[in-house]
């Protein structure tokens, strides 16, 4: 918590000051008279809840049953396609919007199929406008909500809806009625994550999408990159941290906070009153959740009475093989459009075209030849390991106190500690910008390092605490009547038998810092800058076959990394 309220509290707070400090250093409100006087502004800000609240919708609607069917196979085939799932997840956004760029362009993999097979003549227009930038968001953040739906599911007793059906329901409306309500506070969770994630958003807005679609982080770049307004940046700032803290505001009303991390929602709302808002979204939920199941209901009664040869087990096939094709296709759309940029990356052309053009390894030399690209990638690499060495030396303890003490602010310091991940990142690269320009800590690697850590901290600790939830503590109590300490207890009972999520929070925290851009933009430095930075900085200027190269590149580096940590993890869970 100190950790977190020097480089990220403090710092936020100043950023706000600034948004209240006038020309000759005396409080003011001139930044808010011109925000809220000029419409351009309040447009921004109607757009990016316009783009965020899409985008959460097609997000939760996709993921949901990719989620259901992970949650009812078996743990042996659910471990292998959930790789697939997050293979976004673990890749760069900026690799990711580069795919997408592959093929939506007017030269891209989609026209050129649509072409050759006779549906249209000419390229369509499939880049910069709303279209692609909820494709590219939509892609970027549903692992986000598989993941956070499938905590809630797995544990979601399956014999429920066996005894709803042995009690007259069909299956649908024991769906409805009994499944779709338990796993609610997995969908809200991850509508929470994914809407204010969406909020923050730059990178693929702006390199998928046209000046219409234009988020509020983007302004708020211009504002410091351009027009150097701290205080009308900070006064923008403070905007999006409001339209931030009313929809946390309305979960935590509804659900509880404690739900982001996998806690029911009884249990998140255990000791406080919903108030009558929380009463009356439940009783408007219920209600609607009722009328599909009688909807449900009324459909299979009337398949019955058009097919009545067909019977239950194979409508019930039927529904299981709609449900796995829908599953499937939301998973290739997941997992294949990243892998269309390792062939471009190949390509003679000097321009990024589908299908490509002859064999060249020239875009890999170029990248590897250039002493600033390499610098880049040396540096990226650097700065996530030793972020996620400092991350799991704050996290792994906090981890363990908020698993196993009794804390009467458990609440309030978990919702602290999980700020990062609801928190807009520009609005943190701002702040820690100003901050370190006073402290000489801009273009240094201990600056990186230190703001890159603000992120990581909440994956170490939301990991390392779902493994504790089901580690048996008898083992530690064993260990302690056999006359062990209890460090010795946690460095040879404790410790390895949670190695798995010690990989995986490390490996977390390292990804996490080494595609991270929002902080990076600000205090990376001129010379020698971060990779996702540099790949953003030509971006913006233009796509090359080069990024290709560098984007192949990087695939493959953090893949072989997710595959290694999923091959130890797997050997660390055998008996």
């Amino acid at each position: 918590m100190a950790f977190l309220g020097a480089f990220f509290l403090y710092p936020v707070i100043q950023l706000l000051w600034l948004s209240v400090i006038g020309p000759d250093r005396a409080f003011s409100l001139q930044h808010y008279a011109k925000l809220f006087s000029t419409p351009l502004y309040v447009q921004l800000l109607l757009s990016t809840f316009k783009v965020s609240f899409w985008t959460t919708v097609i997000c939760l609607v996709a993921a949901y049953p990719v989620a259901y069917v992970l949650a009812a196979i078996p743990d042996r085939w659910r471990l292998s396609l959930l790789l697939w799932v997050l293979m976004p997840f673990w890749t760069s956004f900026l690799v990711r919007t580069f795919a997408w760029i592959v093929l939506l362009g007017r030269n891209g993999a989609i026209n050129d199929i649509l072409q050759r097979v006779g549906v249209i003549e000419r390229p369509l227009e499939l880049l910069f406008n709303f279209g692609s930038v909820m494709v590219g968001m939509s892609h970027a953040l549903m692992p986000l909500a598989v993941v956070t739906m499938l905590s809630v599911m797995q544990n979601i007793d399956s014999n429920l809806m066996r005894a709803a059906s042995t009690l007259g329901a069909r299956r649908g409306q024991a769906f409805w009625r009994v499944y779709f309500p338990l796993s609610l506070p997995g969908i809200a969770a991850s509508g929470l994550l994914i809407f204010i994630t969406a909020l923050g958003f730059f990178i693929t807005p702006a390199l998928l999408g046209g000046r219409r679609e234009m988020m509020i982080a983007q302004e708020i770049i211009f504002q410091l990159e351009e027009q150097l307004n701290w205080g009308f940046a900070g006064a923008i700032a403070v905007m999006l941290l409001l339209a931030t803290a009313v929809v946390f505001w309305l979960f935590d009303r509804v659900l509880g906070v404690s739900t982001l991390s996998g806690a029911a929602a009884d249990e998140a709302r255990e000791g406080r009153s919903a108030g009558l808002f929380g009463k009356v979204v439940d009783r408007i939920g219920t209600c609607i959740i009722a009328a599909l199941g009688a909807a449900c209901a009324a459909a299979g009664a009337l398949y019955d009475r058009i097919v009545p040869s067909h019977s239950a087990r194979r409508r019930r096939s039927l529904g299981q093989l709609a449900l796995w094709s829908a599953a499937i296709a939301i998973v290739v759309f997941l997992a294949l459009p990243t892998f269309f940029v390792i062939p471009v990356s190949f390509s003679k052309t000097q321009y990024i075209a589908w299908p490509p053009n002859g064999f060249t390894l020239h875009w890999y030399e170029e990248f590897w030849d250039s002493p600033v690209w390499r610098a880049a990638m040396l540096r990226s690499v650097g700065v996530g390991v030793m972020t996620a060495v400092l991350a799991m030396l704050i996290g792994v303890p906090a981890a363990f106190v908020l698993a196993r003490r009794r804390l009467a602010a458990r609440t309030l310091i978990m919702s602290f500690i999980l700020s990062p991940l609801i928190f807009p990142h520009i609005i943190v690269g701002v702040a820690l910008f100003y901050l370190y320009s006073r402290v000489g800590l801009v273009g240094t690697s201990l600056g990186l390092v230190l703001g890159h850590t603000i992120f990581a901290i909440p994956y170490v600790v939301v990991t390392v605490m779902a493994v504790l939830r089901h580690y048996d503590n008898r083992l530690d109590q064993a260990a302690a009547s056999l006359g062990a300490n209890r460090f010795r207890t946690l460095v040879w009972i404790t410790l390895p038998l949670i190695r798995a999520g010690m990989v995986a929070s490390f490996l977390f925290a390292f990804v996490k810092s080494f595609d991270e851009l929002a902080v990076s933009l600000f205090i990376a430095g001129g010379l020698t800058t971060t990779l996702p930075k540099k790949m953003w900085s030509d971006a913006i200027l233009q796509v090359s076959p080069t990024l290709t190269a560098v984007s192949s590149a990087t695939l493959v580096f953090v893949t072989v990394a997710i595959l290694a940590a999923e091959l130890l993890s797997r050997r660390a869970r055998r008996p």
